[in-house]
């Protein structure tokens, strides 16, 4: 740690091991936060990002006055790729074949979802006066994206001219999962009340949630007892290493794909190429078997990725650049509520078979598209105990919410800066 004195303000300097102690402790702040305040929980607002506003505001509050930081974020960036590479690894074909007609839809209605709110986020930003590409940002950016793409994306933005991004896209996401986790069970609710509809799953067993993640993990390579660390043959076997090593090579692969498509003239943030290489792996893996990618254990890697990246990255936060913005990204983010409940009732109702599925299914949309998967599954589970069960809706949701759009959202988030770029 250096630490240097000018102008009576010091200037604290922190290494890659203390910027990582520092994430680890934001992690059990943001729990120990939650446990405090239950409602907190009750949003489904992550840990990370709780423990690392918290950081955000103290540094906001010492800046230029005590002490101002210097932090060394090369883990920070390095773990923003395993995290997106994570992602990639779930694009399995073998998933949407299994989800059948209704994941295509579905995932298409998406798609579409993603593509209205860039447009009405571009259109509003222009018609105030501000630039197309900060309205992508109150929009596919932040809440379709979540956190982690909007802090992801944050450094692309601002190299756009798109003054403070970064903080802009995190506070759009925290208002993004606490508007779905509110509306969410309300949407499906209504249309369930509405239109009088029942479950055709009535008195039948089994959980829909359990049914889904049977259904999404039911493929992974059963591996063997957990290892003892004496035993050297039974570590290079383990499971875990095997996803690691998965992980580690579509990540140092992806960068020499990442590197080829900027000699092409492309702008793309620097986890793209491993998201094509890991969904590549994971596709190839699901035929042939040689790397034993398993989905759960991918998604624990990655939950771990994203739980220190989001801390690492509220540590650097511009707060400061926020106060002029605040009026116009309001108004872009309720227009972009009144849009996908609109999206909800009339669209996605209708396509999904206009039954209690196609209901659970709306509130579920309304869920991620504001705001992340755990808020789309907590809102469907409220409506199904109350309606009766939907396992397909369930399966559908999670599938296109949790996996397939995030990956679909990169390449279009990208596509947008590449148009709309100055």
């Amino acid at each position: 740690m250096g630490i240097d004195a000018t102008m009576n303000v010091l200037t604290v300097e922190l290494n890659t091991a203390q910027v990582l102690a520092l994430a680890c402790f934001g992690s059990m702040l943001g729990v120990w936060i939650k446990r405090l305040l239950p409602a907190l929980d009750r949003f489904n607002i992550p840990g990370a990002i709780l423990g690392g506003l918290v950081y955000a505001v103290a540094v906001l509050a010492m800046r230029d006055r005590w002490i101002n930081f210097e932090m060394d974020m090369a883990l920070r960036d390095l773990l923003m790729v395993a995290f997106f590479t994570t992602v990639g690894m779930s694009a399995s074909l073998r998933l949407l074949v299994q989800g059948g007609k209704q994941v295509v839809i579905f995932l298409f209605a998406a798609v579409i979802g993603l593509i209205a709110q860039m447009a009405w986020g571009a259109a509003a930003a222009t018609a105030m006066g501000l630039p197309p590409l900060l309205g992508i940002i109150p929009g596919a950016v932040s809440l379709t994206g979540g956190p982690a793409t909007a802090l992801a994306f944050g450094a692309e933005f601002e190299k756009a001219g798109v003054t403070g991004a970064t903080a802009l896209g995190l506070a759009s996401a925290v208002f993004g999962i606490v508007s779905s986790g509110l509306l969410g069970g309300y949407v499906g609710g209504f249309l369930i009340g509405r239109y009088k509809l029942q479950s055709a799953h009535s008195g039948r067993n089994g959980d829909p949630v359990d049914r889904t993640e049977a259904a999404i993990y039911g493929n992974d390579a059963v591996g063997p007892e957990p290892t003892r660390l004496d035993d050297e043959s039974e570590v290079e076997h383990s499971p875990m290493l095997q996803n690691v090593i998965a992980l580690g090579l579509a990540m140092g692969i992806g960068t020499l794909v990442s590197s080829g498509l900027t000699r092409l003239q492309f702008t793309l943030p620097v986890y793209i190429g491993a998201m094509i290489v890991a969904g590549i792996l994971r596709n190839l893996d699901d035929r042939f078997r040689f790397l034993g990618i398993s989905q759960a254990r991918m998604d624990e890697l990655g939950n771990i990725s994203l739980e220190l990246f989001i801390v690492m990255a509220l540590l650097t936060l511009r707060l400061w650049e926020l106060i002029n913005l605040a009026l116009p990204v309001f108004i872009i983010l309720m227009g972009q509520i009144v849009l996908t409940v609109a999206l909800c009732w009339i669209v996605i109702f209708r396509l999904m078979g206009r039954d209690h599925e196609a209901a659970v299914m709306s509130g579920g949309y309304c869920g991620f598209m504001l705001g992340t998967t755990a808020n789309a599954l907590a809102c469907m589970n409220e409506i199904v105990r109350k309606s009766g069960p939907a396992p397909r809706a369930f399966f559908v949701v999670s599938i296109v919410g949790a996996f397939l759009i995030d990956f679909i959202n990169a390449l279009l988030i990208n596509g947008s800066l590449n148009l709309l770029r100055p």
